[in-house]
This record gives C-alpha cells, structure tokens and sequence, in this order.
C-alpha cells in the first residue's frame, strides 16, 4: 500500500469483512459492494483474521492480488470464516461473537540477512523447498518474540524444525502491514 488508508476507509473494509461473512454463512453467497474510492481500488495483498474470544478462529490471505483490494478483503474474509484448515468452517452461532482484523500488505522482498528484520515492522514468509510459512507482523509482538524466536515460529507454522531458516536452501522474506481492526 503506497498511501495509508484513512480511518474511513479502513471502516469501509472492515464493513465489508463482516458483511461478506455475515452473507456467506446466512446464504452462501459473498458479499461485493462496488467501490468508488481509488485507495480501495488498488490491487494489494491482505490477510483478514478472525477471533472469538480473543482466540484465533481464522486466518488466510494472499499476498497478491489481481483484485480491488475492497474485493479481496471480501473474499478472504469469506475464506477465513469457511477454508482455514485449522477450524471447522463458522456456522451462524458464530456470528455472535468474533471480532475482525484485516493486514493490507506491501509486496514481498527477498532478504539474504536476517538482521533485516524488523520485529513489530516486518512479517516472515519462509521457503524451504515444498515448505512454506507465514507469520504477520503483529504476531511477532503479541508474543513478545525477538528475531530469532519469530523466525522459529514462522518455521513451525511452514511445518518445518525450528532451525530451518538457517539452511542454504531456505529462502526468506519480509513485508509489512498496514493493520487494523475492530474494537473487541
């Protein structure tokens, strides 16, 4: 994202997460409200993260996008609610009680020096041949971890040993985020 999205606009997409989830579960359908503003219309990576509870209920995203980013919000919402792998898909006693947070992500850059990692700036994509994993920026300070122990993690989530990032062959990215989310 090239320009911060303004307080507005950031309400716009989370609007729109919940309605998308909202609609999906109550009819199956995804929710698309056309959008005139050109910060909504660029076409930018995001992940949308569900929690219930203040537990993580979902999480997926791409990191790009062939669309409007008012769109891809919409249907990674969609995917979070009914295709993260970790959860059973939400049923409409869900729609009680989850809370939303959504990641608008600059474009990836391939990094040869750990210490080019910014704890709290910076989230990890890592490859290791058939392995790849993903921790948001944000995850890194909820946890409290330093570089070291967010690498670790980030090989955890790739299924991978802890120390896999060290390897010749594991190949390391950053990227940031811009985040926001709804009051719990």
């Amino acid at each position: 994202m090239e320009k911060e999205l303004t307080s507005k606009e950031k309400g716009i997409l989370l609007s729109i997460a919940r309605k998308s989830i909202e609609t999906h579960i109550q009819s199956g359908q995804v929710y698309i409200e056309p959008r005139e503003e050109m910060s909504l219309n660029t076409r930018n990576g995001c992940f949308v993260t569900i929690k219930q509870s203040g537990q993580l209920r979902g999480c997926i995203g791409n990191f790009q996008s062939e669309l409007p980013i008012f769109r891809e919000v919409a249907e990674m919402a969609v995917a979070s609610a009914s295709k993260d792998p970790r959860f059973y898909p939400m049923k409409e006693e869900d729609l009680q009680d989850f809370t939303l947070e959504i990641s608008v992500l600059t474009p990836l850059h391939k990094i040869e020096d750990i210490t080019e990692i910014e704890v709290g700036k910076h989230g990890i994509y890592l490859e290791k041949g058939y392995y790849r994993g993903v921790l948001l920026p944000q995850v890194a300070i909820e946890h409290s971890w330093d570089r070291e122990t967010f690498l670790n993690q980030t090989c955890v989530k790739a299924g991978l040993p802890t120390d896999a990032w060290r390897a010749d062959d594991a190949e390391i990215y950053i990227f940031s985020a811009q985040v926001f989310g709804e009051e719990s």
